[in-house]
């Protein structure tokens, strides 16, 4: 029929920005609030007839994450059972917009909080953990949510206390399993993560269980940043160091010749030692009549082609 319009196809994925932070449908009659979030009308009103209370509270903390917090501010909440609760809390609530200002403000209190007891106190705390690795594991679909996880899982990660716990939760195979998906800032911190759980014993087990984890390692070296490289090459150190499953895996994928064009490469001298001590532990693994047989095969020329 001439004229018509074509049906509309419902398939269609809604814009984030046009979606509710509430109901997660598209916003038919939007209304924003003095915070400069934007709600449907019904979706808020409801919200505030039945928990206007808690809805102060999460734009409090929507406004809160935007600034940064002194070490002083860090340490009051820190130490208030009943505010990391909430946060804790938060991280499993139905608002996106919610779990992921949590995850944010989780990240500000470790890491503000110079205090060890303190970061420890927070970081481990299950909830949290377990939150934090959900929100990794499941991606919402939230521009910020992948970027705000990793910092928090980063943070959380950097109290000894705390790795163990992590990895409980299963972040090791979540990080593994999202690696690809990081752009390189945050490729960074993942593989920075990575090297911390390795430095527990439950971390290695973990990591070395998932098929991906080495492959991955061998191919991130020298392919994203000179401190992804060191931070990958920390890893494939403790695996190897702590498996001989590994060092097979890891020779299967390349990890000798990524490991000389390392030493060759410009990278940084903590990663060029990670290196050599890597060749050092595989060189059973090199062919007799290869360089890696010599004693100076550290310094043999390597001319990538």
């Amino acid at each position: 029929m001439p004229g018509s319009l074509e049906p509309l196809d419902l398939s269609v994925q809604i814009p984030y920005h046009f979606r509710c932070p509430i109901s997660l449908e598209l916003m038919r009659d939007p209304v924003t609030v003095s915070t400069g979030q934007t709600y449907d009308r019904s979706s808020i009103e409801s919200w505030v007839a039945t928990g206007g209370e808690e809805l102060i509270r999460l734009e409090a903390l929507a406004v809160l994450v935007m600034f940064p917090l002194g070490e002083a501010d860090c340490v009051g909440i820190a130490s208030d059972p009943a505010k990391v609760g909430f946060l804790a809390n938060l991280l499993f609530h139905s608002s996106i917009e919610a779990r992921v200002n949590s995850a944010a403000m989780v990240e500000m209190v470790v890491v503000g909080a110079r205090c060890s007891d303190l970061r420890a106190a927070v970081s481990g705390v299950e909830e949290i953990l377990e939150g934090v690795v959900e929100m990794l594991r499941n991606p919402i679909p939230n521009p910020r949510a992948l970027k705000i996880g990793i910092k928090a899982m980063f943070a959380l990660c950097l109290a000894k206390q705390t790795r163990h716990k992590a990895v409980s939760a299963g972040a090791a195979e979540t990080l593994v399993d999202r690696l690809p998906d990081f752009d390189k800032c945050d490729a960074e911190r993942a593989l920075a993560t990575v090297e911390l759980l390795c430095r527990v014993p439950s971390g290695c087990e973990a990591l070395a269980d998932h098929a991906l984890t080495v492959p991955l390692l061998v191919k991130t070296i020298l392919k994203i940043s000179d401190r992804a490289t060191e931070y990958a090459a920390g890893a494939l150190l403790a695996l190897c160091s702590a498996s001989e499953i590994c060092q097979r895996e890891a020779v299967r994928a390349g990890v000798l010749t990524q490991m000389l064009l390392l030493v060759q490469s410009d990278c940084t001298d903590r990663a060029k030692r990670k290196a050599q001590m890597l060749l050092k532990l595989l060189r059973d693994s090199w062919p007799e009549d290869s360089a890696g047989n010599s004693d100076d095969y550290v310094y043999s020329e390597v001319v990538p082609f």
